[in-house]
């Protein structure tokens, strides 16, 4: 698993922050005061990186939540084949292959053989995120 630990109190908008297993990227952190009985909570609402979910995590503020590794590279498209699209790592020359439903709507259709683009490997998944 590429993650690494991280207090939910310490997550901002704009971060990454697994929820149910799933990579999202933050868009609304509240935070509420501590209670006469325990410690603040936390409620972090996520966005799914590849399937556009709304997701929710309210967790206490130092509770410790798993931050996904992204890594960022660019590779080449190869060709469309079938429903997905084969691209080349532009650092070792390997071949991947990435499903068109991981890749947004406006961005499909731009897509063509022998542009650069830059993909996102995050916990063993890819994405194309945009055309260099």
């Amino acid at each position: 698993m590429s993650t690494k630990p991280a207090e939910a109190g310490e997550l901002k908008e704009g971060s990454y922050v697994m929820i149910d297993g799933e990579p999202c990227k933050v868009v609304e952190v509240e935070k509420s005061k501590t209670g006469k009985h325990g410690s603040a909570k936390v409620r972090i609402v996520g966005v799914g990186v590849f399937d556009n979910v709304k997701r929710t995590l309210i967790v206490p503020a130092d509770a410790q939540v798993e931050i996904p590794i992204i890594q960022k590279f660019v590779a080449q498209v190869v060709a469309k084949v079938g429903e997905s699209w084969q691209l080349m790592d532009l650092r070792d020359y390997s071949t991947f292959e990435v499903p068109s439903s991981q890749v947004e709507e406006d961005l499909r259709q731009k897509l063509e053989p022998g542009q650069e683009v830059e993909v996102w490997d995050i916990v063993g998944r890819r994405k194309i995120v945009r055309i260099r």
